[in-house]
């Protein structure tokens, strides 16, 4: 891990401990069953937070999971009304091509709009050519040409 990332990493550990500090004193001030139960969970919470500055590669939070699944969240009631089983597959294939063509750096929009103005004169026998993968390059250096 780089050095800087290291010391980042660093400087919320005496607030953290401060913080713990804190949270085990007063579990402790009071002796109820409901307070032994709450120190376990701030127990286990304490673990999960303080993580993050053991370990270089995680994050503080999950943010960049949770906008990724967004969408499958939202889409989730909307695909109650594909109406059979292969609107469903139609609709898989759409957003893996989404997905494809922005893991590749591409405009998704741009890149359909793309693809679907030459796919009808595409031989079909040369398809995989219309990949997001195989235009990536194409698509990059000139962006001015889209359908």
């Amino acid at each position: 891990m780089p050095t800087q990332a290291i010391l980042l990493r660093s400087r919320p550990r005496p607030r953290l401990n401060r913080t713990t500090l804190l949270i085990e004193n007063s579990t402790r001030s009071s002796r109820s069953c409901a307070s032994a139960s709450h120190a376990t969970t701030q127990s286990i919470r304490r673990r999960a937070l303080t993580r993050y500055v053991d370990d270089g590669l995680l994050e503080i939070d999950n943010s960049a999971a949770e906008r990724a699944l967004r969408a499958v969240s939202i889409g989730r009631k909307n695909y109650l009304f594909f109406g059979a089983d292969s609107g469903g597959e139609r609709a898989a294939s759409f957003y893996t091509f989404i997905g494809t063509a922005k893991l590749c750096g591409l405009d998704p929009s741009f890149y359909l709009r793309t693809v679907l103005a030459q796919v009808a004169d595409h031989p079909i026998n040369r398809i995989g050519e219309l990949l997001p993968w195989n235009l990536t390059e194409t698509l990059q250096s000139e962006p001015a040409q889209a359908a």
